[in-house]
């Protein structure tokens, strides 16, 4: 077993060095040390993205009783939405936060930042202060853009509050591997091109390197992050969330 808050291994040579079943097999420890640290305190956060879905997955083969929660916005693509109602059809543990306060027309053209700290972070917080979250489980990949080649398997981030990211190493096709092999159902915006997937004003379809190239394009956020990654969730919790 991997003692959770002192892996300290080189994540380059875990991602070049370790087997897919080997990946597989890391990422199902990490997720069942934290179970046992933080029982009902933990929870999985999805997106409804390629990596959320296997991350989701490997907690249910962990355990059935995990709990999640998806952030919306009113700028999420239609396939997305269907996916999402879908997908908390099947699993009623997964809880919608949507932010629903008003906002300037087209923010996300003007301030980007601001749009995605209303819609985003906000309700993250929310979600995190009501279902009292100890250790929240993502879907980042170390491998996935330039800006998140610093994250860690196990993090802290905010003071009390654990980020557990379990396929961290994981490459791309790796998760196409893991999704083929145990036939999970995707968002159908896969089909189309995207790689990454967020609000529709703010993402495209795109051919170059970068998975995460397609978002925010021609602003300053371009491939980078909507802030739930890089912002405070628990100092700032108890602000009102708007919704």
């Amino acid at each position: 077993m991997l003692n959770l808050l002192k892996t300290e291994d080189n994540l380059k040579e875990l991602v070049d060095g370790l087997t897919f079943k080997q990946k597989v097999d890391r990422s199902l420890n990490l997720i069942e040390e934290a179970l046992d640290e933080y029982g009902d305190s933990l929870v999985v956060a999805n997106s409804l993205g390629k990596d959320s879905i296997v991350v989701w997955d490997l907690a249910k083969k962990v355990s059935p009783g995990i709990k999640g929660f998806i952030i919306t916005t009113r700028y999420k693509p239609y396939a997305t939405k269907q996916f999402m109602y879908e997908t908390v059809e099947k699993y009623p543990e997964l809880k919608i936060y949507e932010n629903k306060e008003d906002i300037p027309d087209e923010l996300y053209k003007t301030d980007p930042d601001k749009c995605c700290e209303i819609l985003k972070v906000k309700p993250i917080r929310r979600a995190i202060e009501e279902m009292n979250v100890k250790c929240w489980i993502t879907g980042l990949r170390c491998t996935e853009g330039r800006t998140r080649t610093d994250f860690k398997e196990v993090e802290e981030r905010d003071r009390g509050l654990i980020k557990l990211n379990p396929i961290l190493i994981w490459k791309e096709r790796e998760v196409w591997e893991y999704l083929a092999l145990y036939q999970v159902k995707v968002n159908p915006l896969y089909m189309e091109g995207y790689r990454s997937l967020g609000c529709a004003p703010c993402t495209q379809i795109t051919t170059g390197d970068n998975e995460r190239a397609g978002r925010w394009i021609g602003t300053s956020k371009c491939g980078g992050e909507c802030g739930i990654h890089t912002k405070p969730l628990v100092s700032a919790a108890e602000e009102p969330a708007g919704v």
